[in-house]
């Protein structure tokens, strides 16, 4: 008897049946209507808005031939990526002369705070919409009978939308920005030794800035989730039903009257 009950209590210890009872109490229904469902979008591309953003790296070159007797070519290969601190990007240029054989330049431009912002905000979009997807499928009682969590979660869901717009055009500003300081005719003209005739220099590749435009049209995308889901964030606060109260109070009153009026 004492082994059979030894494994009874190691088998409720364990954490298998508490993990069940857990995926059990979920209800994967609230996921069809229009509050889960929208959540799961918002969570999805706060992922592809701070993935694409922050994993974001490029590269821009030169070429710059001396008119030497020596005729040397040299071939710049300029590295960037998040967080956009071009300033902070060093690349070597070369000087057609016999004192010296390069000088340490640097990219133009901080455009670190919209960069780091987008992804931020994308990461604490990503913990909400977790945190009120678990708060909708495993304690939608709570949600329902407590009023204070739809009007948090409205505030909430508003101050996402506003953020959000204002994050998504402010990288996209950012990224402009961006690609002109990046541009190899940029960076030729940054490089002294390209103004005089000791030297011809080439434009190299232009960047691939392909995942960098999906951040900002995900960026939006967010934007206008955030701003749908408003509406139905909306309909499970208080706010919502005294407005229908309102609404429905002086046709209530109008048609007692003329059922009293009837009676007479």
């Amino acid at each position: 008897m004492s082994s059979t009950e030894g494994s009874s209590h190691a088998a409720d210890k364990s954490p298998r049946p508490q993990v069940d009872r857990l995926l059990v109490g979920l209800r994967w229904r609230r996921l069809e209507e229009p509050l889960g469902f929208i959540k799961v979008l918002q969570w999805l591309f706060a992922i592809f808005a701070f993935g694409s953003c922050g994993s974001y790296s490029g590269e821009t070159g030169a070429t710059v031939r001396c008119n030497n007797e020596a005729k040397d070519v040299s071939s710049i290969i300029v590295l960037f990526g998040y967080p956009f601190r071009l300033n902070r990007v060093q690349y070597e240029m070369p000087l057609c002369d016999e004192d010296s054989t390069s000088k340490t330049m640097h990219l133009m431009g901080d455009f670190s705070a919209p960069a780091e912002f987008f992804v931020t905000l994308g990461i604490f979009s990503f913990f909400y919409t977790m945190a009120a997807l678990v708060l909708y499928l495993r304690f939608h009682n709570l949600y329902t009978e407590n009023k204070r969590f739809p009007l948090v979660d409205f505030c909430v869901t508003v101050s996402f939308t506003f953020f959000w717009l204002v994050a998504a055009a402010a990288w996209g500003k950012g990224l402009t920005d961006i690609k002109g300081a990046t541009r190899p005719s940029s960076l030729t003209a940054a490089m002294s030794v390209c103004h005089g005739e000791e030297a011809v220099c080439s434009a190299g590749a232009t960047p691939s800035m392909g995942l960098a435009n999906i951040s900002v049209l995900f960026g939006f995308i967010n934007f206008f989730l955030w701003a749908g889901n408003c509406w139905f964030v909306f309909k499970e606060t208080p706010w919502h039903g005294q407005g229908q109260d309102q609404g429905q109070g002086p046709s209530l009153e109008s048609a007692a009257e003329q059922g009293a009026v009837e009676k007479q």
